[in-house]
């Protein structure tokens, strides 16, 4: 057989493996020509059933989740990529308008520093004159 071929002869694949039965019921059979095992169920344990039906409704809710977490992974996807689309406008957003005011600052000249500078000496000026009168 290949299956006692690669692995070597192991008595696992031996229908007479009583030491490497899982549960009371169940034994392995070789299987033809294959690397798969194939169980046999003694009919005697009718429990089975009643675990199976149990399995089978925890498979349900497994897979109900499965797919919960498919569509909230999707919901996530597709808001990552609206956020990075919005991203990437303002950026060019920014670059265009900065571009623009450079622009402004060349044709007018440092003009604007002057008149921000004449500005705030003005306003200190105020505010020292404002600050003498009072104390008096």
């Amino acid at each position: 057989m290949a299956a006692n071929s690669s692995r070597g002869g192991s008595s696992f694949y031996n229908a007479n493996a009583a030491p490497y039965r899982s549960r009371e019921g169940l034994s392995t059979r070789p299987a033809a020509a294959s690397d798969e095992i194939q169980l046999q169920i003694d009919p005697m344990q009718g429990d089975l059933d009643d675990e199976i039906v149990g399995l089978h409704s925890q498979v349900k809710r497994l897979r109900t989740i499965a797919q919960d977490i498919g569509t909230e992974a999707k919901y996530q996807s597709d808001f990552l990529n609206q956020l990075q689309m919005t991203m990437i406008k303002a950026q060019a957003g920014v670059k265009n308008n900065v571009r623009r005011l450079n622009k402004k600052i060349i044709q007018n000249g440092s003009n604007h520093v002057v008149q921000v500078v004449v500005f705030t000496l003005i306003c200190f000026f105020m505010v020292y004159m404002w600050s003498k009168m009072s104390r008096k």
